[in-house]
């Protein structure tokens, strides 16, 4: 099962594990992950140390549970926002406005950039490449119907919207305005739409 499958057909935990998972997501968002405690977790979760260890083998499985779960939630968001549009290229161009905007506003993503970047950043650079592969493999589910365009694949234009989105996500300073939906949006629609046109 790849990255993707995973955040999408991983399995579900039952109310007890989706509490726990709730429980350690609030613990990450005070304290970050090296000082986050599982037997904390467990007491806010209002369980045993032995309940929680049924469901997770440890500290890692509960970081796991609470990062596929929160981007299921993601790919959600946007699986929604590019329902109902008629293109490819709106569709893709939607996709890279919610992601966007939820590197802006995530609070997991942006506490754990504060303060776990040594955790994070490897799996967002150098150990990057299953993140990449999953969100731009999501992306051209999202459009089944764009046609290859000569030199160029769905998946290649799809891989350059999510590599942008990143470089954007860790070096949010830029001399591109990307404050507002509205800003991302005309962004993605001069410099990254053409990417779906044939001539341009």
């Amino acid at each position: 099962m790849n990255l993707l499958e995973l955040v999408l057909n991983g399995p579900e935990t039952d109310p007890v594990g989706e509490s726990i998972v709730d429980a350690a997501l609030e613990e990450f968002l005070v304290y970050g992950l090296r000082r986050t405690n599982v037997d904390v977790v467990a007491r806010r979760a209002g369980v045993s140390r032995a309940t929680l260890y049924r469901r997770f083998d440890g500290k890692d499985a509960l970081v796991q549970a609470v990062l596929i779960r929160e981007s299921r939630r993601f790919f959600a968001s946007i699986a929604t926002a590019v329902a109902d549009l008629d293109t490819a290229e709106a569709r893709l161009v939607e996709g890279f406005v919610v992601g966007v905007r939820y590197a802006r506003t995530d609070r997991l993503l942006n506490r754990l950039l504060a303060s776990d970047p040594e955790a994070l950043l490897p799996y967002l650079t150098t150990n990057g490449h299953l993140v990449v592969a999953a969100a731009r493999d999501f992306l051209v589910q999202q459009a089944p119907e764009s046609d290859p365009i000569e030199g160029r694949t769905p998946e290649g234009v799809a891989e350059v919207f999510v590599r942008l989105a990143i470089s954007f996500t860790l070096m949010p300073q830029s001399a591109i305005p990307l404050d507002t939906d509205d800003a991302v949006r005309a962004f993605a629609r001069g410099y990254l739409a053409p990417l779906m046109r044939s001539g341009s």
